[in-house]
């Protein structure tokens, strides 16, 4: 800890090598936490272990910060957002993407002149100016080491606090001295290996827990390897571990190593069981896990999830029987493919809000699946679907490129001229639109009309329309725009799809707030929300809200425009919608304004301008209306005084997104 705080300052990149184990992951975490201070601008830790796509670095690099990858390109983002942040960036695990991760962050240090970053890696990232700092082992007491000296060791008080929490009472003492300084001597000092060890003492006395490690080293020691000692040493405990779990704890071990992204007890016994675990049992088995340290229980909005340390993950995937991993991988894809249907968002239903959340944590397992559909397991037409369900949500959180990279590598799989491949081209083409990437969007438009054509089927059609309506009206062909859509809600109406209708109804209303025409928005915009309160859909009621916002402000309103913001931003404020949130922010500085409240449209306008540089491309809405920003802006700095107005702003740009929405929500905040 000493070392990392005196190097950071130093260097803008410094990295953590050492052996899988030794404890790199923790203590960039714990010197990211002592460090915040030092970085007005934030500390982010970005977790790597998951990201087995190096496509998805960039973006997954970007959602940590909190960036929409709108755009097609996410680096010009990255390096716009830090380009004059002090601010300290961890990057965790890089080793499986060494050379992305050097060229990441080569290029980020090279456009942000004031960031630093913190990697950790089992070797080198090799960038130009790179500080190295091995981590060691901990000490481990010399042979020959009285008691008391024993007891003062770093690996043996890491092994006593362990070993007093399965046997509640151990010490070091004159009785188990000898046997601990043997113990931590054999496992190098390895803090995994040492957790693993005394994890064991639950059910095995000291010193035949000494005694097995012995005889199973002495079987290492006998073997041709070349992996350097400490290497040797973590895989031999994992080995030895491994060896003593139950035949029902190894199994579940090897299949829960495939999860990249941890998994919860329903997974779990969907995919893990059978072949010697029973769906009933994968409970049982699992705490048995946890007792032994292999497995960590982690409680967070979707309840209870497990996980592993990446060693521990590789070593279960390398122990994973090749008979048994087809038929897991197929129950892996099939459940996966059944979780991305059941968690929609685009259905009007009233717990969106949990499946998002639910969709949130499973993003590293859907890749997987993604990517066994599409390379492994030679499913695309089933990866397709998974895309295709999971294109709400991936809008929600603004990974409109990793969305895209899904549909396109599906569709290019999927040549058929099916239903399927119509919905996948009508989203590819909303996405193309949301990127200002129109020529692209008109393309898949009309490809998704003769697919629909080809099919015959009415549902694919009127999607057809609705693509072909939102590429007219996003290049300013708003009477084409416009009929287009409502041919395509007649369709959904007739077939009584209320999803479909809603989604469109959406559309509608935010390009008529963008055409001038805010009694026509305001009409469909309380038709949405009426709807959405029917069904108890919180996500589209906000949306709806923030649509008839737009509409009230263009009418003239602006307390009733301060009313459905607000409401809006009570809404999506229980999932930390940037999206959203931030139009909401935007709005209320200029219903405050207009009130005559201008210090604290300046405040709302800071916040709002901090948070607005993590979106490449602003919503439609705001986007229509930006001269009301002008306005307000201009109007408060004339009000305060230029240094008022800054002393405001700063102030404002100084909340994080959830004090800002505290602010914004406050009736009493000046």
């Amino acid at each position: 800890m000493s070392e990392v705080r005196r190097l950071l300052p130093r260097t803008r990149l410094l990295t953590l090598t050492g052996a899988g184990g030794v404890g790199k992951t923790r203590l960039a975490r714990r010197a990211a936490r002592s460090l915040r201070a030092r970085f007005p601008a934030g500390v982010e830790i970005v977790d790597l272990a998951t990201v087995e796509d190096v496509r998805l670095l960039e973006p997954t690099v970007a959602a940590a910060l909190g960036l929409r990858d709108t755009g097609r390109r996410v680096m010009p983002i990255l390096v716009d957002h830090l380009a004059d942040k002090r601010f300290l960036l961890v990057l965790d695990n890089c080793e499986h993407l060494l050379e992305e991760c050097a060229e990441l962050a080569a290029r980020l240090l090279s456009g942000a002149p004031r960031l630093r970053i913190l990697a950790t890696s089992r070797q080198a990232l090799g960038v130009a100016g790179e500080q190295v700092l091995v981590v060691p082992a901990l000490e481990v007491p010399p042979a020959g080491t009285d008691v008391r000296g024993i007891a003062r060791s770093e690996a043996v008080r890491l092994f006593a606090e362990r070993a007093a929490e399965v046997r509640p009472g151990f010490a070091v003492d004159a009785a188990t001295a000898p046997a601990v300084a043997q113990l931590s001597r054999r496992l190098d000092g390895l803090p995994l290996a040492i957790e693993l060890a005394a994890a064991r003492l639950r059910t095995m006395p000291l010193d035949e827990l000494v005694s097995e490690l012995e005889r199973r080293f002495d079987v290492l020691a006998g073997l041709r390897t070349a992996a350097l000692p400490r290497h040797r040493t973590l895989y031999a405990t994992m080995d030895w571990s491994f060896g003593l779990c139950t035949p029902g704890e190894r199994r579940l071990w090897s299949r829960l190593s495939v999860f990249p992204g941890g998994v919860d007890l329903e997974t779990a016994e969907a995919v893990c069981s059978g072949d010697g675990v029973a769906p009933e049992g994968v409970l049982d088995v699992i705490a048995g896990l946890v007792d032994k340290s292999i497995l960590i229980s982690i409680r967070g909005d979707t309840g209870a999830r497990y996980r592993m340390l990446e060693s521990i993950r590789a070593y279960g995937r390398e122990r994973l029987a090749h008979g048994d991993e087809r038929a897991l991988y197929r129950r892996y894809r099939d459940h996966y493919r059944r979780l991305a249907e059941r968690n929609r968002i685009d259905l009007l239903v009233p717990d969106q809000f949990a499946r998002y959340r639910a969709t949130l944590a499973e993003i590293p397992n859907m890749r997987l699946a993604l990517d066994l559909c599409f390379r492994r397991q030679g499913d695309p037409a089933a990866g397709l679907e998974i895309a295709l369900a999971l294109w709400a949500a991936w809008l929600l959180a603004g990974a409109l490129n990793e969305g895209r990279n899904w549909l396109e590598r599906g569709l290019d799989l999927v040549p058929q001229p099916n239903v399927t491949r119509a919905m996948a081209l009508w989203v590819n083409a909303l996405f193309a639109a949301y990127q200002d990437d129109l020529g692209a969007a008109r393309l898949l438009a009309d490809e998704c009309r003769l697919v629909a054509e080809r099919t015959g089927d009415r549902t694919a059609l009127a999607f057809a329309h609705q693509a072909a309506g939102i590429s007219a009206l996003s290049i300013g062909d708003t009477g084409r725009g416009f009929s287009l859509l409502q041919d395509a809600r007649a369709h959904h109406q007739a077939r009584g799809d209320s999803h479909a209708t809603a989604v469109n109804l959406y559309y509608a209303a935010s390009f008529g707030v963008a055409a001038r025409s805010p009694d026509q928005a305001a009409a469909l915009g309380e038709d949405l929300l009426a709807m959405a309160e029917a069904r108890g859909a919180p996500i589209v009621q906000a949306y709806a809200q923030i649509t008839l916002g737009y509409a009230a402000w263009r009418q003239g309103d602006p307390r009733l425009t301060e009313a459905r913001m607000r409401r809006a931003a009570t809404l999506l404020a229980g999932i930390g919608d940037r999206w959203g949130l931030i139009q909401c922010l935007e709005t209320l500085a200029w219903t405050a304004g207009a009130d005559g409240r201008h210090k604290r449209a300046a405040r709302l306008l800071g916040a709002a301008g901090r948070l607005w540089r993590a979106l490449d491309i602003p919503p439609l809405g705001l986007r229509a209306l930006a001269h009301s920003h002008r306005d307000c802006d201009a109007q408060a700095r004339r009000e305060l005084g230029e240094r008022a107005f800054t002393t405001a702003y700063r102030s404002g740009s100084r909340l994080d997104l959830d004090g800002a929405i505290a602010y914004a929500l406050d009736d009493v905040s000046g």
